[in-house]
């Protein structure tokens, strides 16, 4: 982490093309400054990919004018005080005072101000790391809120009382904790305690909690803000993970909630880096437990067991993604995760073969990302080790010698197979398909003439 914002870490191509933006707009009577995740990022040490440009001085059409000498604009954004340079990641917007008129992330009348001074403008902004100013064409940092210096005592902290003003800046510092590794300055805590959810858009809300999953270091970090500031009672299947006790044999990590806590952190040490495989994983990681609330009894050996936890957790995990996101194919994906989450650790220890594998495989589509929660799950309870996961070693190695790693085996019989044996098309077709493909599953089918042998005797037979 550095102790200033610089532009070493922007690519050379796109530093240049910075730098002529800045040049045009300050021949023109203006000056622009980068702020936001771009300054944020350089001090963090980390690689800067889109800029964020604050212009002071110029009215909109002026800015217009002066860019489109050299640069094709979009203007999609213009409404919103945004300009977009086509095939450049960086967009140029002017400093806005902002009214809150009605309710949600978008309840505000804008007025753009080319002359609102720069301090004024920082306090617009949600947390004082994001409000750190930096001119490309002289390096002068303006840094009125000391965001700098919070980022490097790993402190979120909000700018001013306008926070409150936009709920999503709530979910924001969730995402931002967790990324950065944060821990939130109690005032802000006090002030996210003032704010509801307001209606926000589902999809403002799933790309905080994508954020989170995908970009997070420490995922625990945002979801402890979210139970500091008593945001998790908008989120009810992980609030009610909170106080459900765990058998302290195998748990002594604490209760459901800590917990998943730990196994999204333990996640997150070992991330792809690719964005879908690690949002279907982490969201898995997140609900894999949702189960528990309802399962959770006392045995007769004064023992804490959640019997059928996995099952139970589908219907939560269901619910909770519902109200997240209308994305088919990820709640699709999700789902078998949860509901598969203890498998490997099972057949392992019942040293299973190849039949119960592939049918795993069948369940779930993808081995390999099953491994992945299972390791968090285990990772996910300290003090016990978190070096090995023999279970998910075992059941690899038997996957790839079965070529069902990364995807569930392929039907060998297909209907067009059945149509050249002279088959009408019809439910019975369907039935036959079904029953060559469990024993292919089973291993009595491992080649098509032996599947084609057994379809002409099921066909036989109807």
């Amino acid at each position: 982490m550095t102790t200033r914002p610089d532009l070493q870490r922007l690519d050379e191509d796109l530093r240049e093309v910075l730098l002529r933006v800045c040049a045009l707009l300050r021949d023109a009577g203006g000056r622009a400054w980068l702020v936001g995740g771009s300054v944020r990022d350089s001090v963090a040490g980390l690689t800067v990919r889109d800029l964020d440009l604050e212009v002071f001085g110029l009215a909109p059409e002026a800015v217009q004018t002066a860019l489109a000498t050299e640069f094709e604009l979009d203007l999609v954004g213009r409404s919103f005080g945004i300009l977009k340079l086509k095939g450049v990641p960086l967009d140029v917007g002017l400093p806005r005072r902002e009214t809150k008129l009605g309710t949600g992330h978008q309840g505000f009348t804008v007025e753009y101000d080319p002359h609102i001074t720069l301090p004024e403008a920082a306090a617009r902004r949600d947390f004082t790391m994001n409000a750190v100013y930096l001119d490309p064409l002289t390096g002068q940092v303006e840094d009125p809120f000391d965001g700098v210096a919070d980022l490097q005592r790993c402190v979120l902290r909000h700018t001013s009382p306008a926070f409150t003003e936009d709920p999503l800046r709530v979910l924001r510092g969730m995402q931002l904790a967790a990324r950065f590794d944060l821990e939130t300055a109690p005032a802000t805590v006090a002030l996210c305690r003032t704010v509801g959810l307001e209606g926000l858009a589902r999809e403002r809300v799933f790309e905080e909690w994508r954020k989170l999953l995908v970009l997070g270091r420490r995922p625990s970090r945002g979801l402890q803000l979210l139970a500091d500031t008593d945001w998790l009672r908008h989120f009810p299947e992980l609030d009610a993970l909170r106080g459900v006790p765990q058998d302290p044999v195998h748990h002594p990590e604490g209760d459901v909630w800590i917990h998943t806590c730990h196994c999204l952190d333990a996640c997150a040490a070992e991330k792809l880096g690719v964005p879908w495989e690690d949002l279907v994983v982490g969201l898995a990681v997140l609900c894999h437990d949702l189960g528990k609330p309802s399962t959770t009894t006392q045995v007769d050996d004064g023992r804490t067991r959640a019997l059928g936890h996995e099952q139970a957790g589908v219907a939560a995990t269901g619910a909770f993604l519902s109200r997240l996101t209308d994305q088919r194919r990820l709640v699709r994906e999700v789902l078998p995760l949860v509901a598969e989450h203890m498998r490997p650790t099972q057949l392992y220890q019942q040293q299973s073969g190849a039949a119960a594998i592939r049918r795993l495989a069948d369940r779930v589509g993808r081995i390999d990302r099953l491994v992945r929660v299972a390791r968090a799950d285990n990772f996910g309870r300290p003090p016990l080790p978190a070096d090995s996961y023999p279970a998910g070693d075992w059941l690899l190695e038997r996957a790839a010698a079965l070529g069902v790693t990364a995807a569930a085996p392929e039907p060998l019989v297909m209907g067009r197979h059945l149509l050249d044996l002279g088959a009408v098309p019809g439910p019975d077709l369907g039935r036959v398909l079904d029953a060559c493909y469990q024993a292919q599953l089973d291993g009595t089918v491992p080649d098509l003439d032996t599947g084609l042998d057994l379809a002409r005797r099921l066909l036989a037979e109807d």
